[in-house]
């Protein structure tokens, strides 16, 4: 089966109402998903089979008064079936894009460091660990990636 993937706008809420077990960690809630999809600063590139989500990377550009936009990434989650595929790698890809249309210039993300599928992909796109990489395996890790 061929994969697709796109980036949700407004109006694409049916998208999201057909989304493989796993994907989300609660189910997903239709006005939530109107509420998102109208807000311009809020971003979710989506991996579709066969009309079922099966993947999702989501983040918000934002601006600081002392920063340019950049892009934080929320959330990146696939289909326990569809890991280890590069499915991770083209939706993140795909959230990077609405990034640089949207002015940002880096984007960050937040990782366990003991969460190694989810370091490994961060590297895998070009993501530069934070500058102290000592710690416990617990403690939070930030990735950040020139867009």
């Amino acid at each position: 089966m061929t994969v697709h993937i796109k980036l949700l706008r407004s109006g694409d809420d049916a998208i999201l109402r057909n989304v493989a077990d796993g994907v989300f960690d609660h189910p997903v809630d239709a006005d939530l998903t109107r509420e998102f999809l109208a807000d311009l600063r809020h971003h979710i590139a989506v991996a579709i089979e066969d009309g079922v989500v099966v993947g999702f990377a989501s983040g918000v550009h934002y601006i600081h008064p002392d920063a340019h936009a950049q892009l934080w990434i929320n959330e990146v989650s696939l289909a326990p079936t569809h890991r280890q595929r590069g499915l991770g790698k083209a939706i993140m890809n795909e959230l990077f894009k609405a990034g640089r249309a949207n002015g940002c210039k880096e984007a960050w993300v937040l990782s366990y460091r003991n969460n190694a599928p989810a370091m490994a992909l961060y590297a895998s796109v070009g993501g530069k660990e934070g500058a102290d990489s000592s710690g416990p395996a617990d403690a939070l890790l930030g990735y950040s990636f020139d867009l």
